[in-house]
């Protein structure tokens, strides 16, 4: 009889944690501001941006998008940002930006308490030191959903394939601080399908279809790919080939996802409150 996977949903634990948030904001006197930078017309990018407007009304936070033709230049962009930044308690630069934009003067741009990406070089400071800052969204997002099942990370052997900066570095990170043994793989690691094999844990986070084909048995599977496909999204994980050996799988779309949305609600909040602080 084949084993049956336990699905780690993330839409679900997703609305758990906005019913607390929005018991948080309720006890404010003062409501939370997001402001989100958007340049340019990506469709994806809007969708992103869409879904953390509804997030924000859902929880009564104020929310602002400022949209900014694809053709503005770096200074003008970070001279909104400094300018717009004084009216918000957090705020993010949606990613990825126009080629000739450096991503790394923006983000530092922004003030590192405002910060609700936790992208800034301060941020990510205190992550590697284990102290307390404000955690990239879907890393973050990634250890709650672990939390949530009590899987025990002591010990265990991970391998994280992708090492952005907003994903690979800082999941990596995290679970090293939760003391597991990790591996960073990336686009040169040879032998990757035997490596992923000798692992407890597979973070998946580079955005190619069918790139996990195969897991050691009772694994726990985290899928971070968002592809695009005519049937609709599909994650770097082969899905139906994997699900039967992983004792933890999340599924695309519906397991990481919504998991990040839920971790800037809660950054925002926490920006707002250090600021009172």
């Amino acid at each position: 009889m084949q084993e049956i996977s336990n699905i780690l949903d993330g839409k679900a634990l997703r609305e758990r944690i906005l019913a607390d948030l929005k018991k948080r904001v309720e006890a404010l006197e003062e409501k939370p501001k997001l402001i989100v930078f958007l340049v340019g017309k990506d469709p994806a990018s809007e969708l992103y941006v869409g879904n953390k407007e509804k997030a924000c009304a859902q929880l009564g936070m104020r929310s602002e998008v400022v949209k900014l033709d694809e053709k503005i230049s770096e200074n003008e962009l970070i001279g909104i940002i400094k300018k717009k930044g004084r009216e918000a308690h957090a705020m993010l630069v949606q990613l990825p930006l126009p080629k000739h934009i450096s991503e790394e003067r923006v983000i530092e741009a922004i003030p590192p308490e405002k910060d609700a990406d936790g992208l800034h070089p301060l941020n990510m400071g205190k992550l590697l030191r284990n102290e307390k800052g404000i955690v990239s969204c879907t890393p973050k997002g990634i250890m709650r959903l672990l939390d949530e099942h009590k899987i025990e990370l002591k010990g265990k052997r991970a391998i994280v394939i992708g090492r952005s900066n907003i994903v690979g570095k800082p999941i990596a990170i995290l679970l090293m601080h939760r003391h597991a043994t990790v591996t960073i793989a990336h686009s040169r690691t040879q032998n990757l399908d035997e490596l992923i094999l000798e692992n407890d844990v597979v973070v998946a986070a580079v955005g190619k279809i069918g790139l996990v084909k195969d897991v050691k048995k009772g694994a726990i599977v985290v899928d971070v790919g968002m592809n695009r496909t005519e049937k609709g999204f599909v994650g770097d994980v082969d899905f139906e080939k994997v699900k039967s050996k992983a004792s933890y799988i999340t599924p695309v779309p519906g397991g990481v996802g919504p998991m990040t949305i839920a971790m800037l609600m809660e950054n925002t909040i926490e920006c707002f409150e250090m600021q009172k602080k």
